[in-house]
C-alpha cells in the first residue's frame, strides 16, 4: 500500500446520498413520495447514473424503498415498525444513559450543559428545526459517554429510521415544552451521576416521544392518493 498517494475526493454518487438523504430529512421528499431521477438529475446537472447508485445507498440504510420497474420511493414507516423500533431503543438508549452516568466527569458534564443549554434556545425561541438538532446532538452525547461503539451504532442506525417521525411528533401540541422538561430532569439526573434515574428517565422520554409520534399521526391531514406512475424506462 502506497500511503503518498494523494486522498480522493468523495464520488459523486455519495455527495448525491448526501443531499437526498438531508432532503428526506427535511421532509423535502415526504414519506411514500415517488423520487424522480430525471427531475434530480437536471437539478443538480449530472446524469441519473450518479442519482441511480445514491439510491442504492440510500435503500441499503433503509431510507428508499425501490420497486422493479416502479423506481424509488421515500421509504413510510408503519405503526407496528415505529413500535417494534421503539421498543428497543428504549431498552438501548436507557442502558446508554446509565453507563453515561457511571462515566461522566466534569468535561463531560460542561459538554452536556452546553447542549442542554441550545435546547432551551430553542425552544425560547419557538425553532423546532434547532431544538431537533439540539435533541439528537444531546442524545448522541450520551450515547458517546456509554462508551460502547456497537451501542452507538445500532441506536444510530436505528434512529435514522425514524428520524422524519420524530421531527413530526414536535409540532405536537406542548411536546415541544414537554421534552424539554423530560431534558431537564434528565440532565440533572446524569450530572448527579444517579445511573438508575438516568436510565428511567431516557426510558420515560422516549416512551412519550412515541406517543408523541401518534399524537401527531392522528392530527395530520390524510395524504392525497398518489396517481398510477408509468414504468421506469432505461436511460
Amino acid at each position: 500500500m502506497n500511503d503518498t498517494l494523494p486522498i480522493t475526493r468523495k464520488a459523486l454518487y455519495q455527495e448525491v446520498a448526501d443531499r437526498l438523504r438531508q432532503r428526506i430529512f427535511r421532509h423535502e421528499l415526504a414519506p411514500g413520495q415517488w423520487i424522480d431521477e430525471q427531475v434530480i438529475a437536471a437539478e443538480l446537472g449530472i446524469s441519473r447514473t450518479p442519482v441511480r447508485e445514491a439510491l442504492k445507498v440510500l435503500a441499503a440504510e433503509g431510507l428508499v424503498t425501490l420497486a422493479p420497474r416502479r423506481g424509488s420511493f421515500v421509504t413510510q414507516i408503519s405503526d407496528k415498525d415505529l413500535d417494534d423500533i421503539f421498543s428497543v431503543l428504549i431498552l438501548l438508549e436507557g442502558h446508554a444513559a446509565r453507563l453515561a452516568a457511571e462515566r461522566i466527569d466534569e468535561r463531560a458534564k460542561a459538554r452536556l450543559k452546553q447542549l442542554h443549554e441550545q435546547l432551551e434556545a430553542a425552544f425560547r425561541a419557538q425553532d423546532i428545526d434547532s431544538f431537533f438538532d439540539a435533541n439528537q446532538a444531546f442524545h448522541r452525547e450520551v450515547q458517546r459517554l456509554a462508551d460502547n461503539r456497537w451501542l452507538l451504532a445500532t441506536i444510530e442506525d436505528l434512529r435514522q429510521k425514524i428520524k422524519l417521525s420524530r421531527h413530526q411528533s414536535l409540532f405536537s401540541s406542548g411536546r415541544l415544552e414537554q421534552s424539554l422538561g423530560e431534558h431537564r430532569a434528565l440532565l440533572q439526573a446524569l450530572l448527579a451521576g444517579d445511573s438508575a434515574a438516568s436510565e428511567r428517565l431516557m426510558r420515560e422520554h422516549l416512551t412519550h416521544g412515541r406517543a408523541a409520534i401518534q399524537a401527531a399521526a392522528r392530527t395530520e391531514p390524510a395524504a392525497p392518493a398518489a396517481a398510477p406512475l408509468p414504468e421506469q424506462a432505461s436511460p
